[in-house]
């Protein structure tokens, strides 16, 4: 008969934490999570109570929960307008635009990041990158405007030295799109692609030496080891976007457009923002908003559902 052997000090610490409650028993990790639930709670949760303006003829003097209820009458209003369905259309073309466009921008920003050799070069590549993530539109609507300026702008000065004509880029219908796109992609690519390349660099080393001996060059690497590797990360990121595709980029839009280009460039946001707020509409602009997020709750459902029906693990 073996004699037993005496628990150490560690182990009796391990069997005592496993028999907690799970609370208890992961505290210093849920600690490390309560400033981001206090957030969440302050700043995303707490103001939903406002939600209930949109049925209600609100009054500031006499508070949200005093206010007449109206029902659905600033949603009859809302979709009255004749300019709502061409409002809801530029919002989508250009969301569309930019997910089609942008979307890809920091994968094959990361890729290429990934590829670096030298990390010098490569750390300086992405901090001029993911920079202008930290600029306000308003500055970058103002440079903007001092770069494709018909007069003084430098792309025009260019323009007329190869013997061409100036542009009326911020006025042209057809240009004033694709300009919101790629400034976005601009100042949002780099700071996308820190989340692929942080999953990029969690791939095993291992498989990319086999890949190098069986003969596979870079591309066929990135093709069959980094894409695949990442495709989890890419379809979440992907589902979150679709979340917000009634999200245009509000403060882009505003700082960038003009009453010439409202026909392509107005969306949900600027045109309640001008009608709404600017009549003191409280409960049409909130309306608005809820209508949005209905929509997109509804399409990060659908997303998710499509998503997990694939194989893919989605967001919930």
């Amino acid at each position: 008969m073996k004699a037993s052997v005496p628990a150490t000090a560690s182990h009796v610490l391990t069997s005592k934490r496993a028999n907690r409650h799970p609370l208890l028993k992961y505290w210093d990790l849920y600690l490390m999570v309560l400033p981001a639930l206090v957030f969440l709670l302050v700043f995303k949760y707490g103001p939903m109570y406002g939600v209930v303006i949109a049925f209600k003829d609100y009054n500031i003097m006499q508070g949200v929960f005093a206010s007449k209820w109206v029902g659905l009458q600033y949603f009859r209003e809302l979709f009255m307008f004749d300019e709502f369905p061409r409002v809801v259309i530029n919002t989508l073309v250009i969301s569309l635009m930019k997910l089609v466009v942008g979307f890809p921008a920091p994968i094959l920003l990361a890729l290429l990041l990934n590829e670096l050799r030298l990390v010098k070069f490569k750390r300086w590549v992405q901090t001029f990158t993911y920079l202008p993530h930290f600029i306000s539109w308003v500055v970058i609507g103002g440079i903007a405007v001092d770069l494709l300026s018909p007069s003084s702008g430098i792309v025009n000065k260019a323009i007329q030295a190869f013997g061409g004509e100036p542009i009326f880029f911020l006025t042209s219908e057809k240009l004033f799109r694709w300009i919101l796109v790629y400034t976005d992609v601009w100042k949002e690519a780099g700071w996308g692609a820190i989340i692929y390349l942080a999953a990029l660099l969690s791939i095993n080393e291992e498989l990319f030496q086999a890949a190098t001996v069986d003969g596979a060059g870079r591309l066929r690497q990135i093709w069959h080891i980094s894409l695949p590797s990442i495709r989890s990360t890419i379809i979440i990121l992907l589902l979150l976007r679709i979340g917000h595709l009634l999200d245009a980029g509000f403060e882009q839009v505003l700082v960038m457009y003009n009453p010439t280009v409202y026909d392509v460039g107005d969306i949900i946001d600027t045109y309640v923002f001008r009608v709404g707020l600017g009549t003191m509409q409280f409960g049409l602009t909130t309306a608005a908003g809820l209508f949005k997020s209905v929509i997109g709750c509804v399409l990060l459902v659908i997303a998710n559902t499509l998503a997990r029906r694939m194989g893919e693990e989605g967001i919930y």
